[in-house]
């Protein structure tokens, strides 16, 4: 049975689970067309809804000791985040700051639950400072830490066991960071990764003693490793490598001396827990989770349980408790399918093929039932430094209920595959990924099972700069594109882009200065007339990242060419939050594709 594209978009999906000091556990979820703060106290109970707005709240944290939440909510999606306490069965929503031109950045609770730290661009947007809090002080209140002016992007990483120390990431760009503690009562800053080349650390944690700090890392390496950071030397120690694959998060109890890390294994999460002393790892046995994507996880009071959340390909995203000393897990959540039933839900198939060069890309391939030959959605992801992984996407269900195959590539630029390949689409070599797009349909034609005269290019933010440029540079591939929220012009795009982004995107595109004839040459409204095929266009209008006159110019150019449909939400952003819009955002989509494709 074929379900419309409205059934599919109702399917749920709860994450950001976080414990409470009770052993409660909070979570976001969907169910009311806008994602909201709820909590289950006992596995698969029913759920309480804690927080009741209009605007999508996008994360909640529970205090360590007493039982409250803080959590973060914008407005119309334009990332403007501001802060709210919520007593933990909602009765008490308080807000703690009110700075609506500032974007907070959380920074977590310190252990005795008094005071919390986040990072803010309130004395300028293109700048961040570091602010801790007191739990029932307003934002006026809040003591400035940290003036960020001598770095990039600081931001807190984790308050030390005792309490006195902040750990303070600086993000120069998304292929270099590096770390500083922070004393709190001195004020003193020290450099704890004085390395000369670029470094990543896509997770940190403070180790229980608070001498160290275990970190995911790739220093000195291409694919990143769990390390042990002496921050007064600068020394890393291997404590785990990732076997050709990255180690993505970690994850400690202070308490109890235990830590979780996960590795990426071709886009598929492996979870491992361990009593941590030093480098040395004594592990429990593996968490029993369904296979996919670890999306979040969270220590529970006192150590002996960590929620874990889990996306899989066919199995919607949950939250699973792991009790460390029993070995055990269970599913706390059971979010609603929609009626669908799950064997209806095609897994993906993990395949390679090679690009222009010999370079060997992978992807996921996912066919409906039958022999084809079938149309097919070549989904391009965003980022540029993200990875398609298998996790669920209701939509990818609905184009494979409706009898079209979706196809996923990795292209150069990807994460998850190592520091070189991601560096492999940097500045001048950016046009190297869309031909990596263009091979992927080139293995596809030569499958009996899809249609090559019936490809779609789709796909969301660098995404929708990939479709755009897909059509352009090789317009005679393509049945027609949709593009969402994605880049036309990355001068433009660059030049109006959030002050506090540009210098971090300067680090992947180009500069400004530097590369602007360059950056003119490859965008696509350079290039718009070469545009063959029919063009959907739909982005929010408050978006921070990608302005809305990203659409507006390549709707303009391409329309003197080909057929155009433009569709601009005013109450959303960087893609759309609420159901209602969503909806009618993606019925959109499917009423462009069944009339061209």
């Amino acid at each position: 049975m074929a379900y419309d594209i409205e059934r599919y978009l109702n399917i749920r999906g709860a994450g950001g689970p976080s414990l409470g000091p009770n052993g409660e556990l909070a979570f976001t979820l969907d169910t009311t067309g806008t994602t909201q703060v709820w909590r289950v106290d006992e596995p698969e109970a029913w759920p309480d809804q804690l927080t009741f707005h209009d605007e999508r709240v996008t994360w909640a944290s529970f205090s360590p000791t007493r039982a409250e939440l803080v959590y973060g909510m914008d407005e119309g999606g334009d990332e403007f985040t501001q802060l709210y306490r919520l007593s933990a069965d909602g009765s008490e929503d308080v807000p703690l700051t009110d700075f609506p031109e500032a974007k907070h950045n959380w920074g977590g609770w310190s252990h005795d639950g008094d005071r919390f730290a986040y990072a803010a661009n309130r004395r300028d947007q293109s700048q961040f400072d570091v602010y801790v809090q007191g739990r029932d002080e307003t934002g006026e209140d809040a003591d400035l830490v940290l003036e960020g002016d001598d770095m990039d992007w600081p931001s807190p990483a984790g308050w030390s066991p005792s309490d006195d120390r902040l750990l303070v990431a600086d993000t120069h760009s998304n292929f270099d960071e590096d770390l500083y503690v922070l004393d709190l009562e001195s004020g003193e800053l020290t450099h704890a990764t004085p390395f000369e080349a670029d470094t990543r650390f896509s997770s940190v944690a403070w180790a229980p003693d608070g001498d160290g700090v275990y970190v995911s890392t790739d220093h000195e390496a291409d694919t990143r490793y769990l390390g042990l950071l002496d921050p007064e030397t600068g020394d890393i120690e291997r404590v785990a490598d990732g076997d050709g694959w990255s180690i993505e998060a970690v994850s400690t109890d202070h308490e109890t001396g235990r830590l979780a890390y996960v590795r990426n294994r071709d886009g598929y999460s492996e979870l491992t827990v361990a009593a941590a002393d030093g480098t040395s790892l004594d592990e429990y046995p593996e968490p029993d989770l369904p296979d996919g994507v670890v999306m979040g996880l969270s220590w529970g009071p006192d150590g002996d349980e960590l929620a874990v959340a889990v996306s899989g390909a066919t199995e919607n995203q949950n939250l699973h408790v792991f009790d460390v000393e029993s070995g055990s897990s269970e599913r706390w959540t059971r979010a609603s399918t929609a009626g669908i039933p799950k064997s209806t839900f095609r897994d993906p198939e993990l395949v390679h093929y090679e690009s222009f060069d010999g370079l060997e890309i992978p992807a996921f391939l996912t066919l409906p039932e039958g022999d084809g030959p079938h149309p097919v959605v070549v989904d391009f992801h965003g980022g540029p430094e993200a990875q398609r992984r298998p996790f669920f996407t209701s939509l990818r269900q609905y184009f494979v209920n409706n009898g079209y195959a979706v196809f996923e590539p990795n292209v150069r630029g990807s994460s998850g595959y190592g520091k070189e390949y991601m560096n492999l689409d940097n500045v001048r070599n950016r046009m190297d990924s869309v031909a990596d797009g263009k091979a992927g349909v080139e293995w596809l034609a030569d499958r009996d099972d899809v249609d090559e005269d019936r490809v779609v290019a789709y796909g969301g933010s660098y995404g929708g700069f990939m479709v755009l440029a897909s059509l352009t540079e090789y317009p005679d591939l393509w049945a027609a594109g949709v593009d969402i929220v994605g880049i036309a012009n990355f001068v433009t795009f660059l030049e109006n882009t959030g002050d506090w982004r540009r210098e971090h995107r300067e680090a992947e595109y180009g500069s400004l200065d530097e590369d602007r004839e360059f950056l003119e040459s490859i965008s696509p409204t350079s290039n718009a007339d070469q545009i063959r095929s029919p063009l959907l266009v739909l982005h929010g209008a408050n978006d921070p990242r990608v302005p809305v006159g990203e659409a507006e110019r390549i709707v303009e150019q391409a329309s003197e060419h080909v057929p155009v449909e433009k569709l601009v939400f005013e109450d959303e952003g960087h893609g759309f939050s609420k159901r209602e819009n969503q909806i009618t955002a993606y019925s959109t989509v499917v009423e462009f594709l069944d009339e061209h494709v």
